[in-house]
């Protein structure tokens, strides 16, 4: 099995009295490609709070290689190689392109050594199709092309573990399709792990290799993307619906 670079052991976060993530187990290897799916509501969101540090756990464990993550700032967790977008995209409006992307590596990124082909902001943003945009002030261009510079600011800090947080949401077809080669990519070409929550399920589990499904907070399964679709438990959260048209 390749390294284990994140684990969570029955994390758990409750906001007051609801229980929006219920002691779930999860482990991420080097060069995994995972989706997480879910009803609304399920504790996705949540989830990826707090294995990025977003958010602290009301109890249960996050380990990073090997070191103890509970409770400490985001900036902890991403000096151990994770980072992550927002279902809502966060960018430097009144700064460039360029410079959006150069913040990220500034950040985080200048420690850790990048791969060949995502070394620099220049290469970073050809990867991503924004490259004619770079003068351009992050806040002037379109919200899927904001959705990229976000994963580029991600990419910025040179991580081992990228959390895509509904990347696709908001896109045509075809864009939802390039994107999902892009993500493709990051493991196939750069060795990134990469973890993807997508409500565009059919899409999510055509690039994906194992997939946690999470429902009221709870996992519920975790496997193949042919498994997880033919699991009774994941057809009832769904009640069916989105599992029907998948192989």
């Amino acid at each position: 099995m390749a390294d284990l670079l994140l684990q969570a052991r029955a994390l758990t976060v409750r906001f007051g009295g609801l229980t929006a993530v219920d002691a779930v187990d999860a482990t991420l290897h080097a060069g995994e490609l995972v989706g997480i799916i879910g009803p609304n509501g399920a504790g996705k969101t949540t989830f990826f709070n707090a294995i990025s540090g977003v958010i602290a756990p009301t109890s249960g464990q996050l380990v990073a290689q090997g070191d103890d993550l509970t409770g400490q700032a985001p900036h902890r967790y991403a000096a151990h190689g994770i980072a992550r977008t927002f279902q809502t995209p966060r960018v430097f409006a009144d700064m460039a392109v360029a410079d959006n992307v150069a913040f990220g590596m500034r950040f985080a990124g200048r420690h850790r050594p990048a791969p060949a082909g995502l070394a620099s902001v220049d290469d970073i943003l050809a990867m991503l199709g924004l490259e004619r945009l770079a003068t351009q002030a992050a806040g002037s261009i379109t919200p899927s092309q904001q959705r990229l510079l976000e994963i580029g600011m991600a990419l910025g800090t040179r991580p081992r573990i990228l959390l895509l947080d509904e990347v696709a949401a908001g896109l045509t077809e075809a864009e939802v399709d390039a994107m999902a080669r892009r993500i493709r990519r990051l493991r196939d070409d750069w060795g990134l792990t990469v973890v993807w929550i997508e409500h565009a399920v059919t899409t999510l589990l055509r690039y994906v290799e194992r997939v946690l499904v999470l429902h009221q907070g709870r996992k519920i399964a975790d496997g193949t993307p042919a498994e997880v679709v033919r699991d009774p438990a994941v057809v009832e959260a769904y009640l069916g619906d989105e599992m029907a048209a998948l192989p």
